[in-house]
């Protein structure tokens, strides 16, 4: 009997470090009027950035408890039914702290595992920069509206300027030191996206980090960044002015493969367009007066679309009158040439000269008839 008893003892203490190790539990406190049986929603962000509940529980007198299993630290958010706001918190394996007042649930405390730890201690430093920012700001509004001398409004614009700054180096340092934390890949991935980081920076900062924080979700989208950057950066430096136009081909309407290097004249227009971008169908009667201009003088423009269905590009070529070569892969923005000279963004032109060289980008109106007739003498 007796020995029937430690087994069943030492059965619950392994059973019980087991849970610790491979599961978390969040153990909720919430301030404020609330009834009990009011839901708490655990949520992630998917696919088109849009919530995707993963687990609901009930308060019971200002208590609630997630329980499950974490493969690898992730960024979830807690929200409670019928309050305003949400929380971040960081679901990783272990026991998590979270303590909040209904009414904010945004300044929630929230600790007991190492990433929500580097989290808090990355929120409460961010937070006094904001609080910093917001008294400048209010002092502006004042000076702004209150009719203050512009000497005073100019020294806090470049206070807010200097403040600006310092939050993007104070980020950039809580990477360098934090390189285990979550909270780290997730400011660096903002940090490329806005282009606030220069891609050698940024690529240091992704080497440091730690393994484990490179296979989390915001890692690999790092490397994925990095990665695109890195073409974009060359294919930039490709279709600089100066540079050699890279070569393409693709089918025209009536699916042959024409090849840009057949198709140069002694200037040619290589322009990026589309029937649904309405900025580029009001430059078309532009570029139509000066292609009649100066076609036989030597123009030729190559007109790669970016369209989603053969009809309507064929359709807007008839409707514009553009009599010139045309080749559209019908990808949208996956178009293979749009990315070899880094197009995201439509109407976009390259100026070629007879040799293919690039001699100016997205000229519109009098400013391309300018630059054609330079070249075509």
């Amino acid at each position: 009997m007796r020995n029937s008893v430690l087994i069943l003892l030492v059965a619950i203490v392994l059973f019980s470090c087991t849970q610790s190790k491979d599961g978390y539990t969040i153990n909720g406190s919430l301030r404020g009027d609330l009834e009990d049986g009011t839901q708490v929603f655990l949520k992630t962000i998917g696919e088109g950035n849009q919530p995707i509940e993963v687990d609901t529980t009930t308060v019971t007198r200002g208590k609630f408890e997630f329980t499950g299993v974490s493969d690898k630290p992730e960024l979830h958010y807690i929200f409670v039914d019928k309050a305003k706001g949400y929380t971040a918190v960081i679901l990783e394996n272990g026991e998590i702290d979270f303590e909040a007042s209904i009414d904010s649930l945004g300044f929630a405390d929230i600790g007991g595992t190492p990433q929500n730890d580097f989290f808090s201690n990355y929120m409460e430093a961010s937070r006094k920069i904001s609080l910093q920012a917001k008294s400048i700001q209010e002092d502006l509004q004042r000076a702004t509206t209150s009719g203050g001398s512009p000497e005073t409004i100019a020294a806090l614009r470049d206070e807010m300027q200097e403040l600006t700054e310092e939050y993007q180096g104070f980020e950039t340092k809580f990477v360098k030191e934090n390189p285990n934390a979550l909270i780290s890949a997730l400011l660096l991935e903002r940090s490329i996206s806005t282009k606030t980081l220069d891609s050698s920076e940024a690529q240091n900062l992704y080497e440091a980090l730690t393994p484990e924080i490179k296979e989390s979700k915001p890692g690999q989208r790092i490397m994925d960044l990095l990665e695109r950057l890195k073409i974009s950066e060359e294919s930039e430096k490709n279709t600089s002015i100066g540079a050699t136009a890279p070569n393409f081909s693709g089918p025209n309407p009536n699916g042959e493969t024409l090849e840009l290097k057949n198709l140069l004249g002694k200037a040619t227009l290589v322009d990026f367009w589309a029937a649904w971008c309405r900025p580029c169908r009001a430059e078309n009667p532009n570029i139509v007066s000066v292609y009649k201009k100066y076609h036989d003088k030597g123009l030729n423009i190559v007109g790669v679309s970016l369209d989603r269905t053969a009809d309507a590009w064929k359709k807007a070529i008839e409707d514009d009158g553009l009599e010139w070569n045309h080749i559209s892969n019908i990808a949208y923005f996956d178009d293979e040439i749009a990315k070899m000279y880094n197009v995201d963004a439509i109407p976009a032109a390259f100026l070629l000269d007879e040799n293919g060289v690039i001699v100016a980008k997205n000229l519109r109106g009098p400013a391309l008839e300018q630059k054609v007739a330079e070249l075509l003498n």
